[in-house]
C-alpha cells in the first residue's frame, strides 16, 4: 500500500516555507508517497477557526498562507486525498472538485458533523441523502467522495443497528464510500475488524494510528493516559488491521496522530512509524 502523512499533523512545523520544506524532506526520506491535504490548512483561515482547531488537539499553525503545489511538487511528494467539510462541498462542489485536482487528486472527504446528534436515526438517514447529492455532484466533476468516521457514529439509533450502519446502508456506492479510521473505532469499543470486514470493498483509504500511552516507571494503576502512539508500540493488533485493508483493496494508508509524539516532535513520530509501515510494503 502507497502511505501517506495527514496534514494535520504537520500543523506545528510548517510555520513557514522553509520549515515546511524541512517537515516534506523529512517525509519523503522516511518513505511516505506523500500528505492527505486538509482545505483549512492549504488556504488562509479565519483566527476563530485556527483556535478551535487548536483548543481540539490539532494546531493548524499558519501554514495556509504557504504555496503547497509548489512545496509538495518540490518535495517530489503526491497527494492521496483533500479533506473537506459538507457545508462547502453543498455550497459549491465544483470549486471543491477544482481545488482537490488542482492537487492531483480525484477524491475529497468529509469527516463526522460537528455538533450533529448521530443518536437519532431519521437525523443520521437524512445525512445520508445529503451525502449522497453532494458525492453526485463531485462524480460529475471526476471525484470521488469517501466519509470519515470518529467514534460519534458507535451511537446506537436502534437495537441492533448503530449510527454507521444507517450510513453504509442508505449511502449509495456510485456516489459515497468511506476512508475508514480504525483508532478511532477500536477507542470507542468496537471491533474494529469487524467493522473493516463489513465495509468490504467500499473501505478505500484507511487511517491508521496505534494506541498506548508514554507512561514510564513506576505508577498508580490503572494508567488512564492512553493516546495515539508510534505504529507498532502501542495495544492494536495493526498487523490483523493490515491483512483486511489489503483484502478490501485499500490501495492507501494514511498515518494520523494529534499530539503524544516522541520528544513532542511529529516528524520523530513520523519516522518511527515509517520504519512499520515499510515493513509491510
Amino acid at each position: 500500500m502507497k502511505t501517506y502523512v495527514q496534514q494535520i499533523m504537520l500543523g506545528t512545523v510548517t510555520a513557514n516555507a522553509d520549515a515546511a520544506r524541512d517537515t516534506l524532506r523529512r517525509i519523503k526520506a522516511a518513505g511516505y508517497d506523500g500528505l492527505e491535504l486538509n482545505s483549512f490548512m492549504i488556504h488562509p483561515t479565519s483566527l476563530l477557526v485556527r483556535m478551535l482547531t487548536k483548543a481540539a488537539g490539532m494546531p493548524t499553525g499558519k501554514g495556509g498562507k504557504l504555496d503547497w503545489q509548489s512545496l509538495l511538487k518540490e518535495a517530489d511528494l503526491g497527494v492521496v486525498s483533500l479533506h473537506t467539510d459538507l457545508g462547502s462541498l453543498e455550497r459549491d462542489a465544483a470549486a471543491v472538485a477544482a481545488d482537490a485536482k488542482r492537487f492531483s487528486t480525484d477524491t475529497v472527504v468529509i469527516t463526522g458533523m460537528y455538533r450533529f446528534d448521530y443518536g437519532r436515526e431519521s437525523n443520521v438517514k437524512a445525512l445520508a441523502l445529503r451525502l449522497n447529492a453532494a458525492g453526485e455532484r463531485l462524480r460529475d466533476d471526476g471525484v470521488s467522495l469517501l466519509y470519515h468516521n470518529h467514534n460519534i457514529e458507535l451511537l446506537r439509533v436502534a437495537q441492533n443497528r448503530r449510527a454507521y450502519d444507517v450510513l453504509i446502508d442508505e449511502t449509495d456506492p456510485r456516489f459515497v464510500n468511506f476512508e475508514f479510521d480504525s483508532y478511532w473505532f477500536t477507542d470507542g469499543g468496537a471491533d474494529a475488524k469487524a467493522w473493516m470486514r463489513r465495509l468490504g470493498p467500499r473501505m478505500k483509504l484507511w487511517h491508521v494510528t496505534d494506541r498506548g500511552s508514554r507512561q514510564r516507571g513506576a505508577a498508580m494503576t490503572p494508567i488512564l493516559k492512553c493516546d495515539s502512539v508510534e505504529l507498532g508500540t502501542g495495544s492494536i493488533d495493526l498487523d490483523g488491521l493490515w491483512t483486511i485493508a489489503r483484502e478490501n483493496g485499500v490501495e492507501s494508508v494514511i498515518l494520523e496522530s494529534h499530539r503524544n509524539w516522541i520528544d513532542n516532535d511529529p516528524n520523530k513520530s513520523i519516522a518511527q512509524s515509517a520504519q512499520w509501515l515499510q515493513a509491510r510494503n
